[in-house]
């Protein structure tokens, strides 16, 4: 049997959403966008889902327009608008250095297309100040991007102030809510932001759907063009079987939110002692409020976080770890990195995230399988040895 810690990367769609869907596939197929009676009846379950959405986050439903996805909402954001507020380039763009790549492979496109950048860096405690947001901003800045919960540390940014500083030097304010969805309460008039980013595979819904949070009146120039659908802001027929699914899942999640945040901060915080009071030079990479309640982010220092997680996945543990291999190249992870973690030590990261199926019973037998397993490479690690035991 599986034991799954890695609900921060996707989450098993829950059978309360899959029922709410299964009729879409079959008997309610139509396109929306139809004249005839089930194509009407599509599009009436499409524009309910839209309010569904809608109405636990404040906003309007005409506010929200269908996407594939979190990555999709993230580009639309930045590139449609500054096709419309700055289409010959010269503006100013303003965001982390730990987003997600989402954002920041687009500011660096958008860069390398007549657009200045400027990228903050969040402070050690893992959270981006508004007075760093402040000293960024300039007389062409047109869009802030910060992201309202990182993804594998944890953090949760004041984004209302950083808003406020947008509005105040006339730009718009963007947000990547993707891991904040459902885990924190979200008012998008509250807040006041003009852009805001989601995903329903991050909250037991389906994969390829999403959402962005438009502001009315906020000037857009469609991503995806060649058809109009979504008011003319998103072509492409709509998933409206995927739309049904990101509104139950959605509703569900929003219900339980309170007492599932109690739950899941109360098994992040035992998994924190029981890793850091039994493994020494261990520690959470990140314990500083307000912080989300079910990513628990670990430095195992001396040891690969790839080691750990193959070895973990071979006992039937899934993990992440902020490290990524691809090309044959190991890379510490930017989040860590821009947070001020030596790139030695940020080999060693291992996020664990927690969800609706983790038990007490799961997170024991997690930590008394990982200790061995890190005992064992350290005992093999040259660089634990020159690092903490004085050889070498």
């Amino acid at each position: 049997m599986t034991r799954y810690f890695d609900y921060a990367a996707t989450t098993p769609t829950d059978p309360r959403v899959v029922e709410e869907m299964l009729p879409y596939y079959t008997e309610h197929f139509g396109n929306p966008n139809s004249l005839y009676t089930i194509g009407r009846d599509a599009y009436k379950a499409l524009e309910n889902a839209r309010e569904r959405i809608a109405e636990p986050l404040g906003a309007k439903p005409e506010e929200i327009i269908f996407t594939s996805g979190g990555t999709e909402s993230d580009n639309a954001a930045l590139v449609s608008t500054l096709w419309r507020l700055a289409p010959e380039g010269g503006a100013h763009i303003i965001t982390s250095a730990y987003e997600h790549h989402a954002i920041l492979e687009v500011v660096e496109w958008l860069g390398k297309h007549g657009h200045e950048i400027s990228i903050v860096k969040p402070r050690k405690d893992g959270h981006v100040a508004a007075d760093d947001i402040e000293a960024a901003m300039r007389p062409n800045t047109k869009v802030v991007s910060v992201i309202m919960a990182n993804n594998e540390i944890g953090s949760i940014n004041d984004i209302a102030t950083i808003a406020q500083i947008a509005h105040e030097g006339g730009a718009l304010m963007h947000t990547d809510a993707v891991q904040a969805l459902g885990k924190i309460e979200i008012d998008v008039e509250a807040l006041g932001i003009d852009m805001l980013s989601m995903s329903a595979h991050k909250i037991y819904g389906p994969r390829g759907i999403g959402a962005l949070y438009l502001r009315r009146g906020t000037r857009f120039d469609p991503l995806i063009k060649g058809g109009g659908q979504e008011s003319r802001r998103r072509s492409g027929t709509q998933n409206v079987v995927g739309a049904v699914g990101f509104a139950k899942a959605l509703e569900i999640i929003v219900a339980e939110m309170d007492s599932e945040a109690a739950r899941l901060s109360a098994l992040r915080d035992f998994l924190i002692d029981e890793v850091t009071s039994r493994l020494e030079n261990t520690l959470a990479t990140v314990e500083s409020d307000p912080r989300l309640p079910n990513i628990v982010p670990l430095l195992v220092k001396g040891v690969e976080g790839e080691a750990m997680l193959l070895q973990l996945d071979n006992l039937g543990f899934s993990v992440s770890t902020g490290s990524a291999c691809s090309s044959g190249s190991l890379e510490a992870s930017h989040v860590l990195l821009s947070i001020g973690v030596p790139q030695e030590i940020a080999h060693g990261s291992l996020r664990l995230s927690m969800g609706r199926w983790t038990t007490k019973e799961d997170c024991v037998e997690l930590v008394d399988a990982l200790i061995p397993i890190v005992e064992r490479l350290r005992e093999m690690s040259p660089v634990y040895k020159r690092m903490f035991c004085g050889e070498g």
